[in-house]
């Protein structure tokens, strides 16, 4: 006898704690599947209360809030109109489960609850819920469908259990985030017990921004033989449909609906402003202010926010000293003209003379060091916090992945900020983005086409500037060696004596080892920012402040 089976995959961008709006999303993603002939929507993980929620979920009058609003829902469904799969925690037994409930007919049919609960890189979901049994098919329509919830279809004791169970499909929402080859990552995993078990995959994923995280969405559609029958457009909200046939070949898609993969540095692109514009925009502010010093990183950090909010709401501002070049102050401003924000200077050289005056008596018989060169970011960092006080612009900060690493950036100076895009973003990196987007425009992006970054402000040499002839690599090795290293002492975590044997200097290496712990304290100060690459600083690291372990004990470095 054959069957259909008409699926509305609801890629959607859900704010954490906004039970009402997140379920006005849902609404109004069912009206889309119904519109289209769907007889059943799928949402996302926890869609209705958000994920991650975190400690949010322990707090009893938000997972009590989710019921309520899920129980309205399912009242809605009475109209005839297509089932909801939806997302939410939920206490059952005085436990709290990560849960997916089928909303049909006018009431809950069926509740299934997440068995695997991952706890390693950003995840820590053990902490909050409890693991549910491993889920049974559940029955819909004359169908046995099977409801894994995202890490459930990483390993194979779930799709192999609802498999022998008996179930017809797999219907997985998940919260899923981005980072790079991730897509590979997904597919290989998966495949790993598809080849076995011959069952197709629905596979949906939230899309947007949440604090360091960043969902690509990327939904898509197995057939029995694990072929691509459907994948949802990356890094946009969405509501793809897609028809079923179940005859004697089994269940074959009606049609096939595929959008473009997105990857290497366009991912990274939209990743980036996805992640910036919704940390924005989720928690209200009006734009962004930063610093514009006529340098890649800061030209590369405007780029990003024009791109994610528009350039009606960027404000940059160049604040030069006694050491800035012109070439600096004619790259800042061409920068800006480019980009069509809002430009301003702001000249600091007379805060900095008083800072002098007030220290000098404390600092006579002293020579000028590190110190006084700190004194003019801290004096930037004020100057622009002064500025996000008064007109409630959040404060970008600058600051790359290779600074941030070895500690060459200045806490409570250019660090200061409520977000920093480039934190994952290594300074090779840097300047790869900028040639990439000067090249290429991304969809969705709110900025202009054509140049965005001056080749000038790409080709010469980095430098803070707060000294006569400074250069980056005055103090670091130079940044394709520097980032080497550190992606083997980062994401790899790989020792020294292994990173020594790809032929760097065993001093430079030593010396790069020995930053990167001693600046502990600086990142755990430091502004979110978009997580990009397999770790980043932030909930995938979580080194000690206080941490005498090297792998090279025995040299004596300066403390």
């Amino acid at each position: 006898m054959t069957r259909t089976l008409t699926i509305s995959s609801a890629q959607l961008n859900p704010v954490m704690g906004d039970i009402k709006g997140n379920c006005d999303l849902i609404r109004a993603a069912r009206t889309q599947g119904q519109e289209a002939g769907a007889d059943i929507v799928l949402t996302t993980e926890l869609g209705v209360l958000g994920y991650p929620p975190e400690d949010l979920v322990l707090k009893p009058s938000a997972v009590t809030a989710c019921r309520t609003a899920i129980e309205q829902l399912a009242r809605e469904t009475s109209d005839g109109g297509p089932a909801l799969l939806v997302g939410a925690p939920w206490v059952e037994d005085d436990r709290l489960y990560n849960a997916v409930l089928l909303l049909d007919e006018g009431k809950i049919i069926a509740r299934r609850y997440k068995h695997e609960l991952p706890n390693y890189d950003v995840f820590d979901e053990k902490r909050v819920f409890s693991p549910g049994p491993v889920p049974e098919p559940v029955n819909f329509r004359g169908l046995k469908l099977g409801f894994p919830i995202c890490e459930d279809i990483w390993l194979p004791t779930v799709p192999r259990a609802l498999a022998e169970a008996g179930a017809q499909m797999l219907l997985c929402v998940n919260g899923s985030p981005f980072r790079r080859e991730i897509n590979d990552f997904r597919h290989q995993a998966f495949k790993a017990w598809q080849k076995e078990l011959h069952v197709p995959l629905v596979f949906v994923n939230q899309v947007g921004g949440q604090d360091e995280l960043v969902f690509d969405g990327g939904g898509f559609s197995w057939d029995e033989t694990g072929k691509t029958v459907q994948r949802v457009p990356s890094f946009a909200v969405s509501v793809d449909t897609l028809s079923w046939r179940h005859d004697a070949d089994g269940w074959q898609a009606e049609k096939t609906s595929l959008s473009p993969i997105i990857d290497g540095l366009e991912a990274d692109w939209r990743a980036l402003c996805l992640g910036l514009g919704d940390y924005v925009n989720k928690n209200g502010f009006p734009g962004v202010v930063l610093g514009l010093s006529g340098g890649v990183d800061s030209a590369l950090a405007a780029a990003l926010a024009v791109d994610a909010l528009g350039p009606e709401r960027v404000w940059c501002v160049m604040m030069p000293s006694q050491y800035t070049s012109q070439e600096s102050l004619d790259d800042a401003l061409t920068c800006a003209q480019a980009l069509g924000v809002r430009y301003d200077t702001i000249g600091i050289e007379a805060a900095v003379e008083t800072y002098g005056q007030m220290l000098e008596p404390h600092f006579a018989g002293l020579d000028a060091d590190t110190t006084e060169e700190n004194l003019q970011s801290r004096v930037r960092a004020v100057t622009l916090m002064a500025l996000s006080n008064k007109f409630g612009d959040m404060l970008l900060t600058t600051g790359n992945k290779s600074e941030m690493a070895v500690g060459y950036a200045t806490l409570y100076g250019d660090m200061s900020g409520g977000y920093n895009a480039l934190k994952d973003i290594y300074k090779t990196q840097v300047f790869a983005l900028c040639q990439w987007r000067n090249q290429n425009f991304p969809d969705g992006v709110l900025g202009p086409r054509g140049l965005v970054v001056p080749q000038s402000v790409i080709d010469k040499p980095p430098s803070a500037e707060l000294k006569p002839d400074q250069t980056d690599q005055d103090s670091l090795p130079p940044y394709g060696d520097l980032d080497v290293i550190l992606h083997g002492l980062i994401e790899e975590e790989a020792d020294a004596a292994s990173i020594i044997a790809r032929g760097f200097a065993p001093q430079i290496v030593r010396r790069v080892e020995n930053l990167l712990y001693r600046a502990e304290y600086k990142r755990r100060q430091a502004p979110p920012g978009v997580k990009i690459s397999r770790r980043n600083f932030g909930r995938d690291r979580r080194y000690p402040i206080t941490n005498r372990f090297r792998d090279t004990i025995g040299l004596v470095e300066e403390r």
